[in-house]
């Protein structure tokens, strides 16, 4: 508290100090504000999409993210905003991936599918994006056959970095030790292996970016376990 007149120095660079930085209530008070106001705003994910995506991986991807919270962006990388997927399903994005640019991201997440994976890495704008994420040590994210075919083949994982892929393309990963598990965290990095283990991986990159008990609660209504 602050004591009435100037009175002796001490007191008085006391005085002067308390007035100059905040209590400590105000402090709490101002930090408590800063992390609900952090909260408030949506964390920002980016799923390119292509001609050739594997459309189960995409859309359990978008939506389970989306259920969290996130605010995702569906970004085409073809000429227009409708891609055809693997399997024939037409998606139509939100944006072209050139929109994307400029935008600081949360996390990135790579669908896999063939041709859709190689259209990705063919991308200069989305690997562009990717390299930025990497060197702001921001999340970024791949399944099936994309963890060797975007971001094996373009460097975007470090040596010794444990991650997983599609059965198919098990050669085209360098560091293979942790390559028969579902879901692989290393780092910011998080990869996954295909269309039955796409749940799982959004679940994680759920819990990644909002904690555990936001996973729960995003799974939960889903009847997943």
């Amino acid at each position: 508290g602050m004591r009435a007149g100037l009175g002796a120095g001490v007191r008085q660079t006391h005085q002067i100090r308390s007035l100059s930085s905040p209590s400590h209530a105000q402090t709490s008070r101002m930090s408590h504000h800063r992390s609900v106001r952090a909260e408030a705003a949506a964390k920002r994910v980016l799923v390119p999409v292509a001609d050739g995506t594997e459309e189960m991986e995409a859309v359990i991807v978008i939506d389970v993210l989306r259920r969290a919270g996130a605010e995702v962006c569906v970004a085409s990388v073809e000429s227009r905003l409708q891609v055809k997927c693997s399997r024939g399903v037409h998606l139509v994005a939100d944006a072209s991936i050139g929109s994307a640019v400029g935008i600081d991201w949360d996390l990135i997440v790579l669908p896999g599918g063939m041709p859709g994976a190689q259209r990705l890495a063919d991308c200069a704008t989305l690997v562009a994006l990717l390299q930025k994420q990497k060197a702001a040590n921001m999340h970024y994210a791949a399944i099936c056959a994309a963890p060797a075919v975007v971001l094996q083949a373009k460097g975007l994982i470090d040596p010794g970095q444990q991650a997983t892929v599609h059965p198919a393309f098990e050669d085209g990963l360098v560091e293979k030790s942790a390559i028969q598990n579902r879901v692989v965290e290393d780092g910011i990095l998080t990869t996954s292996r295909g269309p039955g283990t796409a749940l799982e991986f959004a679940l994680a990159l759920v819990k990644s970016l909002y904690g555990e008990e936001k996973m729960n609660a995003v799974a939960g209504p889903m009847v997943v376990y």
